[in-house]
This record gives structure tokens, C-alpha cells and sequence, in this order.
């Protein structure tokens, strides 16, 4: 049986008259991590908040570790870490004695993974923070989360400022918690960098929980992207997303769709086929355009 490492039932938060969440449901295991996607404004923040006891819920329970998350907010830090989108640290203090600091106030030893993960993300931790760069602030909390050995780690939108190559050591050592038992939240909107890690995916808009499934469930009731060469395109033209540009064509189908699709391109003469998997960020545009297309209706 799966250990539930965090759940969420029923959130509801108001802002006045605005409703920012409402009914929000899903839960973590041990051991895996979990894409909270969303764009900006969907409430992904606003839930990560009222989970870190930072916000008050209008209604609902969150649970950490069987915990009551909303109450006993002080012993339920304890078995998380966290990283938000923008941070924001102690001018004066050097990098260094910020990441000491973190661990401190979260009751965490400083070992030699400290200087490990300092190496690897390239950071002087001897500068003060007010000369640093909106990468290097994101550095430190980040250097300070890994080190810490807790149950949960929450990250919002952990590698904004990051270059390419550290955005991929941040993959690594998320996988690396992965492999050691760790239950992760990722929150983000750059679905590229999802799709590297993530087991299971919860997709939210305006507020509410539209879709949540493993990837590989939602790709299995997903279209899949065609692209040919054939000698007559007209019989595809019908498919959705249809797309022609000299003798090639691109077009979308559904699995129960393929076999009758490749038949056809066999017939009509085909010299080049590839047929791909949506990717996340495909899966996501799909989910987000049908519910715009019934919003509408």
C-alpha cells in the first residue's frame, strides 16, 4: 500500500467575492513526483501557499505526513522544504551564511552535501546576497532545500533565473530524491521541464482541478501527430489539424484512428511517415482548449 505523503480535499479559498480555488483535490505517494501545471494565475501559488500554512483556506483539509497541515503548521514544516518562484534573501548575509541559516531555522545539520551542491550550481557562496543575480538567489534556496533530508519537498517555479545547464542539474538532483524515496510537488509552467521528471501530473485552470492521470494514461487518450509524404493528400484533409506543404502533410488521430489512417497512407502512395506522441505540453493545450471550447458553448 502507498504511503500518502500529502493530501488536499476539497480547497476552497475567496478573496472577497473572487473565488481563486475551488473543490482543488489531489494527493501525493512516497517516492514519486508530482507536476502541479498551470499558467500564471491559475492558482497554483495560491494552493502552495495555504499547503505551507502561508494563506488560510476558506474550506477543506490538507494533510501532511497525517498531519492537519492548516494547524499544526509548525510540525509539519519539519518534514518539508521549500523553494518559491521569487526569492527574496537577507542583503547582508552572505550566500553562505543564508544556506547555514535556512538549515538552522529548520532545525537541519549542515553535512558535506552543502558544498557539494555549491559546486555544482557554480555559486560564490562568500558574496553578500544584495550582489546577487536573480539566479544566484534561486541558487541558494535551492542549495539549502537539497540539503535538507525531510519527507516533502515543494518547489514553485524553482528554476526561474537558471541557465540551461543548471536547470538540468536541478532535473538530476530531483531525480535523485526520486531514487532516494522522496515525494516532490513541482510547480511549474515551462512543460518541457515537467516532462523530465514528473510520474503523475495535476492540471489546473481558473482555479479548479481539470485533469489529473499519469502521463502515460493521458497520452493513451491523446492524439497522436502524423506527418507523411504521399502522392495524393486529399482523403486526410477531413483529420483534425490538417496541414499540407508541397507532398508532405501533417495531421492529428486518435489510436482507435491509426491502423485505418496507416492503411490509407499505404494506398495513397507514402514514401515518409512518422507518427509521435503528444508531449506534455501538447496533452496540456488539449485539456486547456476543450475546456475554453465548453466555456464558450
Amino acid at each position: 500500500m502507498m504511503t500518502k505523503i500529502l493530501e488536499v480535499n476539497d480547497l476552497n479559498k475567496k478573496f472577497g467575492r473572487f473565488q481563486a480555488l475551488t473543490n482543488v483535490s489531489f494527493s501525493l505517494n512516497e517516492g514519486e513526483v508530482f507536476g502541479f501545471l498551470g499558467p500564471n494565475g491559475a492558482g497554483k501559488s495560491t494552493a502552495i501557499r495555504i499547503i505551507l500554512g502561508l494563506l488560510r483556506p476558506s474550506s477543506g483539509e490538507i494533510t501532511i505526513l497525517g498531519k492537519d497541515a492548516t494547524k499544526k503548521i509548525v510540525k509539519t514544516h519539519q518534514n518539508l522544504a521549500y523553494v518559491p518562484g521569487d526569492v527574496y534573501l537577507w542583503p547582508n548575509l552572505t550566500g553562505g551564511e543564508i544556506i547555514e541559516l535556512l538549515l538552522k531555522m529548520g532545525g537541519h545539520p549542515r553535512t558535506k552535501r552543502v558544498d557539494e551542491l555549491i559546486q555544482l550550481f557554480e555559486l560564490d557562496p562568500r558574496k553578500k546576497a544584495r550582489t546577487y543575480s536573480k539566479g544566484n538567489r534561486q541558487k541558494v534556496a535551492l542549495i539549502a532545500a537539497l540539503s535538507m533530508d525531510v519527507a516533502l519537498y515543494i518547489f514553485d517555479e524553482p528554476t526561474s533565473g537558471l541557465d540551461p545547464l543548471q536547470e538540468r542539474h536541478f532535473q538530476n538532483e530531483v531525480l535523485k530524491l526520486k531514487a532516494a524515496g522522496k515525494t516532490v510537488l513541482l510547480s511549474s509552467h515551462i512543460l518541457s521541464e515537467v516532462e523530465k521528471m514528473v510520474d503523475r501530473v495535476a492540471i489546473i485552470r481558473k482555479g479548479q482541478i481539470v485533469e489529473t492521470g499519469s502521463l502515460a494514461d493521458m497520452r493513451k487518450h491523446a492524439a497522436l501527430y502524423v506527418h507523411a509524404k504521399v502522392q495524393d493528400s486529399t482523403v486526410f484533409e477531413k483529420f483534425d489539424q490538417f496541414k499540407q506543404d508541397g507532398d508532405e502533410i501533417s495531421f492529428t488521430v486518435t489510436r482507435e484512428q491509426l491502423p485505418v489512417v496507416t492503411g490509407q497512407l499505404t494506398l495513397q502512395g507514402v514514401s515518409d511517415l512518422m507518427v509521435t506522441p503528444p508531449t506534455l505540453e501538447d496533452l496540456f493545450m488539449q485539456y486547456y482548449d476543450a475546456k475554453e471550447g465548453a466555456d464558450e458553448e
